[in-house]
């Protein structure tokens, strides 16, 4: 990745290696991780080298009447920057149009200190985050969204405008089709698209026998939709509000017309499968489920306890990976009533040591 000036300086990019050689590196690391619980194929889904993230931070860092953009350094807190090739084209080609607007105006470049973009097919947000109080320069922020044509958020402590909207459209390509997405600003999103269209691809792919799907923690669908179009009805539980409106509005969308969201988190839904009566549930047949598949997402401290002994009671369970080590862990217990059929590996991020993990497992009879 000799192309960035900023390599062996910068904190974010930290695989210093021809790409070919980074995937032979992860390949060997999950490999060698993994081998006493799964001796066969490890896939491997690479992403593009470049522009391949569609959100990203960078502080801003004054210094006598300059703005830079910054990074952590490997050596110093605030590394200048002038580039990142790591962010989608349209967040790269906005970054000197932004930091140019800041710059002339006294106002909105005062007490300025971080920014952070998020890119979809469709859509453009910046969100910039002050030390002051932002409803001062509200005229100026209703300006520079304006000047940019991009959806704007300020925040200051206690404070947020939106200037524009803060909710993205996206679309997603799963083998041949479609797929159309609205969320807001604050959802959890995959920050590397092409990554994560083969990761959906790589779960419809390895689904067989297919009846009835549970995903814990379903956020805006991103998995869900695609996957019900696979199976008879799909119940999906999700805490966060605002995801869930989405959600819907996704289905909505797309026609998918097999999914029950619930609101509520995981150790109320494993409840609700023991019997315990809930009043939002009240709608809900969950004995009218065939659960043959439940997929999990978790984030990167792995499944608990109480989690893994529940989803051992299922069949088939998908578990998408954002922790290797973690994973590992986890597999020494799912491993006593199930087997790894099969594992992929996706490089959601190039030039780190970041790796993504895909497990199909199966119930041993």
């Amino acid at each position: 990745m000799g192309f960035c000036k900023h390599l062996g300086e910068c904190g974010s990019c930290t695989l210093n290696l021809p790409y070919d050689e980074q995937i032979s590196y992860k390949k060997e690391f999950i490999t060698e991780l993994f081998k006493d619980v799964y001796s066969g194929e490890f896939k491997f889904f690479s992403s593009p080298k470049t522009g391949y993230r569609i959100r990203a931070e960078f502080g801003l860092y004054h210094e006598g009447n300059e703005l830079f953009y910054t990074m952590n350094g490997l050596n110093e807190r605030h590394l200048k920057i002038n580039e990142c090739k790591k962010v989608d084209g349209k967040i790269s080609n906005l970054m000197p149009l932004l930091l140019n607007e800041l710059k002339n105006s006294e106002k909105l470049k005062f007490k300025v200190f971080g920014v952070e973009f998020i890119a979809t097919k469709n859509d453009i947000l910046v969100i910039l985050l002050y030390h002051r109080n932002i409803l001062e320069i509200q005229n100026e922020l209703s300006n520079l969204s304006q000047n940019l044509g991009v959806n704007l958020i300020a925040r200051s402590r206690g404070k947020k405008l939106v200037f524009g909207s803060e909710n993205l459209s996206e679309s997603l390509f799963i083998n041949g089709r479609e797929f159309k997405y609205t969320f807001e600003s604050s959802a959890f999103i995959q920050p590397n698209k092409n990554v994560n269209e083969k990761m959906i691809t790589w779960a419809l792919d390895v689904i067989e026998n297919p009846k009835d799907l549970l995903e814990m923690y379903c956020g805006y669908g991103n998995f869900t939709i695609p996957l019900s179009f696979n199976f008879r009805q799909v119940l999906a539980n999700e805490i966060n509000k605002n995801a869930i409106k989405n959600a819907l509005k996704n289905c909505e969308l797309n026609g998918a017309l097999n999914i029950e969201f619930l609101r509520m988190d995981s150790d109320d839904l494993m409840s609700a499968f023991k019997g315990v009566k809930f009043n939002r549930l009240k709608d809900v047949d969950l004995k009218a489920f065939e659960i043959s598949h439940i997929l999990v997402d978790p984030p990167r401290a792995g499944l608990s306890g109480k989690v893994i002994n529940f989803i051992k009671n299922y069949e088939n369970i998908i578990y998408i990976s954002c922790n290797p080590l973690t994973l590992r862990q986890n597999l020494n217990e799912l491993c006593k009533t199930h087997k790894v059929v099969n594992f992929a590996i996706f490089d959601q991020f190039p030039h780190t040591k970041h790796i993504e993990c895909g497990v199909m497992l199966k119930k041993v009879k």
